[in-house]
Order: C-alpha cells, then sequence, then structure tokens
C-alpha cells in the first residue's frame, strides 16, 4: 500500500517541480524588465524637427546637441514638411524662428508628454541662457482627462491581457491543440466574437464609463478588436504547437518583454537599448501606437500599426490551423482537459 500510494507523487514531483521553476524564472524575468526599464528612464536622441534653411534653430539645436545627446535633430526641406512630420508622430516637436529673433517650439504632447516635456525642458534652458525669446505651441495637446497620456497604454494592456487570457482558458477547457481544421476555425471564430466584444466594453469603459474618450467609441471598439484578436491568435498558435507550456513564452513576449517595451509609460526614447524599438513591432506597442495615431493625430502614422497586427492576427491563424494539422490528428480522442484536443 504504501509503495503504490508514493506512485503518484513521484510522477506528479517532477512535473510540479518544473513548473515551479519556470514561473520562478518567469516572475524573476518580469521583475528584471519593469525594473531594468523604468527605474531610471533617461531620454536619448527624441527627434524634433528642424527647417534646413532655418539658421537660427539649426544653430540652437547644434548648440544643444554639443553639450547633451538628448536631442536628435531631424531635417526638412520645409516648414509643410516638418509639420507633417509632426502630425505624422516622426517627431516629437518642431523648432523654428519666432517672432523678436526668438525661437517657436511646437510640440505635441499627445505623442508622448514624457517626450515634449524633456524636450521644452532642455530648449528652455538653452534659451534662457542665451536671453532667446521661446514661444512653446502645443498642437496636439493630451486631453484633461488624460494629463499624463498613459490611458492608451492601460487601455491596451487590458485588450492584451483579454487576448491571451481567453486563449489559455480555451485551452486549458478544450485542449490547446484542436484536433482538425474544422475545430481549429471554431476556435478562430469564437475568439474573434470575443475580441469584438471586449473592444466595444473596452470603448465603453473609456468614452462613457470615464468620458475620456466619449466621441470615439467606434474607433476605440474597432482598434481593441483588432490588439484582442491579434494577441489572442498569437498565444493561440503558440499554445497550438507548445501546449500549455507555450504560454509561459506568450507571457515573456507579451507582458514581460512586451509592456514595458512598449513605449506606453515612457517614450521610447526613455528605455534601455534593448526595449527602444520594441514598440514598432511587438503587439502591445502597435496597439497604442495605433490608439495615439487614431485618437489624436486623425489616423496620420497608424498605416504600420494597423498592418502589423493584422499580420500578427493572420500569422497567428495560420499557426493555430498548422499545429491542428500536424499535431492534432496525432492526438487520441480521450485525453486530458489542458492537453492537446478540440
Amino acid at each position: 500500500m504504501d509503495r503504490e500510494s508514493h506512485g503518484p507523487a513521484r510522477d506528479w514531483a517532477p512535473r510540479s517541480i518544473g513548473l515551479l521553476l519556470g514561473t520562478l524564472a518567469l516572475a524573476t524575468a518580469f521583475i528584471a524588465a519593469y525594473v531594468g526599464a523604468l527605474h531610471q528612464p533617461t531620454p536619448r536622441d527624441l527627434p524634433i524637427g528642424v527647417v534646413a534653411s532655418d539658421q537660427r534653430a539649426r544653430a540652437t539645436l547644434d548648440a544643444v546637441r554639443n553639450q547633451t545627446n538628448l536631442l536628435e535633430p531631424i531635417e526638412y526641406d520645409d516648414t509643410s514638411a516638418a509639420d507633417r512630420g509632426l502630425l505624422s508622430r516622426a517627431v516629437y516637436a518642431v523648432l523654428g524662428s519666432g517672432p523678436d529673433n526668438g525661437l517657436l517650439l511646437t510640440v505635441a504632447s499627445a505623442s508622448g508628454p514624457s517626450a515634449t516635456s524633456a524636450i521644452k525642458e532642455v530648449l528652455g534652458t538653452a534659451a534662457t541662457r542665451t536671453d532667446t525669446p521661446l514661444q512653446i505651441v502645443d498642437k496636439v495637446p493630451v486631453p484633461s482627462t488624460d494629463p499624463r497620456g498613459v490611458v492608451p497604454f492601460y487601455l491596451n494592456v487590458g485588450y492584451v491581457l483579454g487576448g491571451y487570457l481567453a486563449s489559455t482558458v480555451l485551452g486549458i477547457s478544450a485542449g490547446t491543440t484542436p484536433r482538425s481544421a474544422r475545430r481549429a476555425g471554431l476556435r478562430i471564430a469564437a475568439l474573434a466574437v470575443y475580441s469584438v466584444l471586449l473592444g466595444l466594453a473596452g470603448a465603453i469603459v473609456v468614452g462613457p464609463g470615464l468620458d475620456i474618450w466619449h466621441h470615439d467609441v467606434p474607433t476605440i471598439a474597432a482598434i481593441g478588436a483588432l490588439a484582442v484578436f491579434a494577441a489572442a491568435m498569437f498565444a493561440s498558435a503558440i499554445q497550438g504547437w507548445l501546449g500549455v507550456a507555450g504560454t509561459a513564452l506568450v507571457i515573456l513576449l507579451l507582458v514581460v518583454l512586451g509592456n514595458p517595451g512598449s513605449g506606453g509609460i515612457y517614450a521610447p526614447e526613455f528605455l534601455p537599448g534593448v526595449l527602444r524599438g520594441m514598440h514598432r513591432w511587438n503587439i502591445p506597442g502597435l496597439a497604442n501606437d495605433l490608439t495615439k495615431a487614431a485618437v489624436y493625430f486623425d489616423w496620420r502614422s497608424a498605416g504600420w500599426p494597423a498592418t502589423a497586427l493584422a499580420l500578427w492576427a493572420v500569422a497567428g491563424i495560420v499557426g493555430l490551423i498548422t499545429a491542428s494539422i500536424v499535431r492534432g490528428r496525432r492526438t487520441p480522442a480521450s485525453h486530458a482537459p489542458g492537453q492537446d484536443g478540440g
């Protein structure tokens, strides 16, 4: 009896120890990523536009560049091109000559309040040092209901979290790998409906609920549905190939690295080098960029984030279907919940 009673424990112990060690590693990575990225945010190479023929503005930026690497001047042929750069989020601000032999700094704080504040501070100091008048105009301000500009980030954290949690719940209840392409199609359809519902729920919360973007409910709902679906399909594909253990990889990419690398709380230029460009391809960063582009910038700069999120969703669909074809057919009809199945 004693020997038999210890048998299940011997089977259970190695798997449980392995899962606990994996969780320990994941939690440690979470701490390292968040604390490492956000404990001392230091801006570097914040892009600021300047017209090539504007000698006064260029001289000011050259003087600042000689003292700090905080700003990175981006030259434009004329004022119209510089304005387009500002409104397409290629730069955070544009510096030009102003009245009374002074300077005019035009910013778009909705692009990133932390970035525009840093630019205003360094150029304000430079102007004071040289006794040069500096006029500041905020062309695309953040709303008074979101003075720190963090609503897009936290909204999309919820969307992405909801997406991969939905995939995980379906994987645990019905099996991570559908046993046929038809079952994979049903799962994709279920996640699509879920994505639309969560996208609408989030839009209602930040719209009529909290009165932040009450006039943009359809826009936010559509973006949210795309973000949720991209995260859900990405998670489903990985879990379809790797099983429940794939959830750890999903959390690593979408949460541990994805959230701090999204440039949500701080502009990407405030992050360590390894995370600085991550927002251009990871799902949380793309969703954050798409929300800002749609809500504040009249869809300017929305092309790449929208396309990339759609590509993630398509890749996830293909990944889940191929997993069901390759792995699902090898799975017997009877299986334990949370393992391969339909």
